[in-house]
């Protein structure tokens, strides 16, 4: 995940993606509307539907008004004949910018919050979408879902805007939350069918060249929960109409268009780990850290054994202390019993051999392989503020070689599962001195000659690799990926750096299948494990959360369901990292940070970079040995049983 410095901006922007978790108990609603599944039908008529020209002209707004009940469109206001709304009008508590209101998300007050975005005076689509999401957190289930759909029928193009200033396209996010919502909650008896929302021109910056193909579809009865369940197909049954690699790790593409990764002849589906279990107070940023290697050589009690792969413990009360009983189990070891499969790791720095010999000898580990081809001004010799050029010769040279070396030394391991190019440079932008840190970066500025450059590094790579193992870029989310696929067809795998949500990915899958026929693998994906104002036990449960919605929404997109492009994900991470902040003296590396980095469709809509990890480090004061084990932990040990 990239390092971000805390930077002003409205709160709108630092909480407009916020994990969703029950905080109160329903309140009581005024007015529900007469009608749990609204017929629109009845009150209004369609046009355009799956065109760009879709409209739902409303003809009866009288009964549409009572059908749909308070907070929804197009009834928003008969909140104001509401006593709890005017009993808290008059107590003061609705002063105030409505956007300085979308901090109640991440508190307990969501009634209030729901009144004060029905009344706002806002873009409907984006008032419709905090309303909807008070009403989901306060636990009001059916009148949510009876609001998010209304931003299907009504507002199908309402576009917000995120913490970096891109376009949030609202639409697509409800139909997620519809999706999500019915089936976390199959006691509703409630599913959303055929609705779709396609954005044109949606994988650049710029909203004002997008249209939309919108499909509102209906919400339907469901008589049991198992019509909830995504239908899937035995692609192995079909036929094969591609194959990518010539060793023991291939990619198929069945006759339906679906992909599937085989090792050794059977279907592999990456259960991943980011792992860089560094030392509590140690950072690059001063010299004292190399964050992909040092934790292969680690032995800081100098017994010959490498610390955290072999010696870590668990610290099942939390005391902090290594007590009578916590013997040594280390991180192979619980990372195998949770069902991880796959490490990522990046190249850069002379690793230990032996050590990822053993982690897949032993414990069944196979490795992504990276190289981060100028991001961070990593292998291109670039300076850090005027970053890496992809148009520049010599920073192509410098990069190309430092691929090559990848390649050299591994190419003869069987431990590699894939070649992987890049860590979200699509995001990089050079800094500049004393104002912005940057990334040591210029491919956002350059996203024509960026791609273009990855495929010749994959050429190289597969010129390299006897094996002609996957090569994956790791971009981040979808950005320039209608330029990635006219520049890159070397490339075998889409992998993105995505944090949407705890509703998973959404049109993530079938983005990639529609614009470049390839599989996914998400190569991050997670959620800090603190929020502000939360209890620990609530944040650490909102993570698992976050966790569990992700891995269910790649479960329905593998070969045979759904969109069929998912190959499984890269958690981040496996423990909390102190030196992520920044660097010092602003920030310390032996204190974990709470200050919000950036906004993140997390917990409390901020990311804490120092709070990723599944487990934690408890105080510090034991690292690199102490482990405390959250909830996600033993949610994708249950998970993941299946595939062990």
């Amino acid at each position: 995940m990239m390092k971000n410095k805390m930077t002003i901006t409205a709160v709108i922007i630092a909480a407009l993606f916020a994990t969703v978790t029950a905080a109160e108990k329903p309140f009581e609603l005024f007015d529900s509307g007469t009608q749990d599944i609204v017929d629109y039908a009845a009150y209004g008529v369609f046009s355009g539907t799956g065109t760009t020209n879709y409209k739902y002209t409303i003809t009866d707004s009288a009964n549409l008004k009572k059908a749909v009940g308070e907070g929804i469109f197009p009834n928003v206001t008969s909140v104001l004949r509401d006593p709890a709304y005017k009993k808290r009008l008059a107590a003061g508590k609705l002063k105030g910018s409505h956007w300085d209101f979308v901090r109640y998300l991440t508190q307990d007050d969501c009634i209030t919050n729901f009144y004060k975005w029905c009344t706002a005076a806002e873009d409907p689509g984006v008032k419709q979408y905090y309303a909807a999401l008070a009403l989901e957190r306060a636990g009001n289930l059916k009148q949510a879902i009876k609001a998010y759909y209304a931003i299907v029928v009504h507002f199908p193009d309402a576009v917000g805007y995120t913490y970096w200033k891109t376009p949030w396209y609202i639409g697509p996010v409800a139909i997620e939350r519809l999706k999500y919502l019915t089936r976390e909650h199959p006691e509703l008896k409630i599913k959303i069918e055929g609705a779709s929302i396609k954005v044109i021109n949606r994988f650049d910056d710029n909203r004002w060249n997008d249209s939309y193909i919108a499909v509102p579809g209906k919400m339907v009865r469901i008589s049991k929960a198992s019509e909830l369940t995504v239908p899937r197909i035995n692609v192995e049954k079909l036929k094969v109409i591609k194959t990518v690699g010539a060793g023991s790790v291939t990619l198929r593409q069945y006759e339906n268009h679906h992909w599937q990764m085989m090792v050794d002849n059977k279907p592999y589906v990456v259960r991943g780990m980011a792992y860089s279990p560094n030392k509590v107070g140690l950072s690059p940023d001063n010299g004292t850290l190399n964050v992909s290697r040092d934790w292969m050589f680690a032995d800081f009690n100098k017994n010959g054994i490498a610390d955290a792969p072999y010696e870590a413990f668990i610290d099942k009360n939390r005391n902090n202390v290594q007590d009578r009983g916590e013997k040594p189990v280390g991180d192979f070891k619980l990372m195998q019993e949770m069902g991880v499969n796959t490490l990522r790791l990046y190249h850069h720095g002379d690793f230990n051999k032996k050590l990822l010999m053993d982690g897949y000898k032993k414990y069944g580990f196979r490795y992504l392989m990276g190289d981060f081809i100028g991001m961070y001004a990593v292998g291109s010799k670039a300076e850090w503020y005027g970053g890496t050029d992809y148009t520049n010769p010599e920073h192509q040279k410098n990069m190309l070689e430092s691929v090559r070396q990848m390649v050299e030394t591994y190419k003869d391991e069987p431990y590699i599962l894939m070649w992987v190019l890049g860590n979200e440079n699509n995001y990089g932008a050079p800094g500049k001195a004393g104002v912005t840190p940057g990334q040591g970066c210029r491919a956002k500025l350059q996203p024509e000659a960026y791609y273009h450059f990855v495929n010749e590094a994959a050429k190289l790579i597969k010129s390299l690799d006897p094996q002609k193992r996957p090569v994956a870029i790791c971009n981040g989310d979808a950005l320039y990926l209608d330029i990635c696929a006219a520049q890159a067809p070397e490339i075998d795998v889409f992998g993105a750096n995505a944090y949407r949500g705890e509703t998973g990915f959404g049109s993530l899958w079938q983005d990639v299948a529609d614009v470049y026929d390839r599989p996914v693998v998400i190569t991050e994906y997670g959620c800090s494990a603190y929020a502000k104002g939360w209890t620990q036990q609530r944040a650490e449960e909102g993570q698992a959360q976050y966790h569990r919605g992700s891995w269910l929404d790649m479960e329905e997109n593998f070969a045979g369901s759904g969109a069929g492009t998912a190959l499984g994900g890269i958690v981040f991470e496996w423990t909390d990292e102190w030196w992520k902040a920044g660097p010092p003296p602003e920030f310390d590396p032996a204190a974990q940070d709470i200050t919000p980095q950036s906004g993140m469709p997390f917990l409390d809509g901020w990311g804490y970079e120092e709070w990723l990890g599944l487990t934690s480090q408890g105080d510090g004061k034991l690292s690199p040995f102490l482990r405390q084990l959250r909830p996600a932990f033993f949610m994708y040990k249950k998970l993941w049983s299946k595939y062990t």
